[in-house]
Parts: C-alpha cells; sequence; structure tokens
C-alpha cells in the first residue's frame, strides 16, 4: 500500500514541474520581446539644436520686419504718384495712301510725387499713343526719382510712320482732322518704388488719357482726361 503510494507521489512530481515550466515559458518570451522591442533613447545632435535655433532666429526676424513695415505703412500712408498731359501738340498728319498713317505729336508729360516724406523712383516708363484703339507710336522715357512733393514736366515726341491703319479708321481720322478736332488716347505704363528709410517696396501703375486735339500743324490740346490706377 504504502509502495503504491510512493508511486503515486513519485509519478505527480514530473507533471508538477512540466507544468510549472510551461507557465514560465510565455513569461521568459514575453520578457524577451519587452526587451526587444523597447525603443533606445538617443541624444539629439548639436547640428540639428542649431538648425532649430537659427530657424527660430529667422522666424522672428521676418515677423518683427513685416510689423516694422506695417507700422511705418500705416504711419506715413504713401499715396500713388500722379500722371497727366498739361500740354500737346499735333504737328503732322497726312497719308501715303489711303492706309498708311504717317504724323507727328508731342506730349507734355507730368509727373507728381503727392507724399510729404516718401521718395518715389520711375523704372519701367512706357507711353503709347493709341487712335481708335490703334497703335500708332510708342515711346520709353529714362528712370528718374522724385522727391517728396516733386513734380516733373517732360516732352515726349511720337512719330508714326507708314502706320496701317483699316479703310474706315483712316476715312474717320481724316474726316476728324477736317472737322478739327482729333480724338487720341494715350496710355502708360510705370513700376514705382518706394523708399521708406530701410523699408521698400515696388508695384504697377497703369494711365489712361483721352485726349482731344485741333487740326495740324498748329494743332493745340482742347480736353483731356486722365485716371492713374494700379
Amino acid at each position: 500500500m504504502l509502495a503504491s503510494l510512493g508511486k503515486l507521489g513519485t509519478s505527480k512530481q514530473p507533471r508538477n514541474q512540466q507544468h510549472s515550466l510551461e507557465l514560465e515559458a510565455p513569461n521568459s518570451l514575453t520578457n524577451t520581446r519587452a526587451t526587444l522591442g523597447q525603443p533606445q533613447l538617443q541624444r539629439t545632435k548639436p547640428i540639428v539644436w542649431c538648425a532649430a535655433v537659427l530657424c527660430l532666429i529667422f522666424s522672428l526676424v521676418l515677423i518683427f520686419f513685416g510689423i516694422a513695415t506695417l507700422i511705418c505703412y500705416l504711419a506715413i500712408k504713401p499715396r500713388n504718384p500722379t500722371f497727366d498731359i498739361p500740354n500737346a501738340s499735333l504737328n503732322v498728319v497726312y497719308f501715303d495712301s489711303p492706309q498708311y498713317l504717317n504724323g507727328e505729336f508731342t506730349l507734355l508729360t507730368n509727373f507728381t510725387n503727392p507724399n510729404k516724406r516718401v521718395h518715389v523712383r520711375f523704372e519701367s516708363l512706357s507711353i503709347e499713343l493709341f487712335y481708335s484703339d490703334r497703335l500708332i507710336s510708342s515711346q520709353t522715357i529714362k528712370p528718374f526719382t522724385q522727391k517728396p512733393r516733386e513734380t516733373r514736366l517732360q516732352a515726349v515726341n511720337f512719330i508714326s510712320n507708314l502706320v496701317f491703319l483699316p479703310q474706315d479708321v483712316g476715312v474717320k481720322l481724316q474726316k476728324q482732322v477736317q472737322n478739327n478736332r482729333v480724338n487720341y488716347n494715350a496710355r502708360g505704363t510705370f513700376k514705382v518704388k518706394i523708399n521708406m528709410g530701410l523699408v521698400h517696396f515696388s508695384y504697377w501703375l497703369h494711365s489712361t488719357c483721352q485726349i482731344e486735339m485741333t487740326g495740324p500743324p498748329t494743332g493745340i490740346l482742347v480736353a483731356r482726361n486722365c485716371i492713374t490706377i494700379r
């Protein structure tokens, strides 16, 4: 009887050990996976810190200059320069044939800087002369700078040499010359730079002038209407 109990006890012991080994095995696998999957902390390289500091400084500088520009603009409130044609003369208009125009036309242009504390520079100045929406001549003007409240008068001479015009447009021009009233259209395009201390910005101006002249050879300005927009 005792022998049989001893055999039973001996037979149960390996099963208990096997069961404990089975319980320990998953735990050991879990610990191994956790160890392998745990990220290792790395120090940030100095070059990364330098790049971050430089980006921060650059952003602060941009914000500072943006605010400074806005404050200057609101404080000064720069106004757009104006363009006008106070005088003009129509010297010659004739046709080599019913469709080819020859002519000479002079404009006295007036550029004005209405600002009290702002210098203005005109660049890429171009003036085109049209008749009935047909380009008959164009001229450019050399760049120049205007002081505050300064006005500049400049004569611009236009010469049309064998400019093609459709027959109906040529007939219309000849009738206006005979009636001593000739209508032209002058269009100007200017690049304007505004200087406010350290702050500089530029934009384009577009001017349109409707001009009414008497007939050549002593054609004079009768009426005008000029509009300038950005």
